[in-house]
């Protein structure tokens, strides 16, 4: 279910004068689900955009160098 879907479903009640959003936990997981996959995008198009802006060079873009990063991964007292 995507997160529009989960919105579609849902419920409300008005309880002592005030009125509540009622969702199922599956709907509210999706739609939790959904707004962490735009905020991924998000990210993504920022990145692209920094690197964009320094002409391809991901070290002028402040990106690290994966082989670096992995190495220290690998040393760091709670790896697998």
């Amino acid at each position: 279910m995507s997160g529009l879907e989960a919105l579609q479903c849902v419920q409300f009640a008005t309880i002592k004068g005030r009125r509540f959003a009622i969702v199922s936990a599956e709907d509210w997981e999706a739609l939790i689900e959904w707004l962490e996959t735009l905020e991924d995008a998000q990210i993504a198009r920022e990145a692209l955009a920094e690197l964009s802006a320094a002409g391809g060079d991901r070290k002028k873009a402040g990106w690290l160098d994966w082989a670096k990063v992995a190495g220290d991964l690998d040393n760091h007292p709670l790896a697998l």
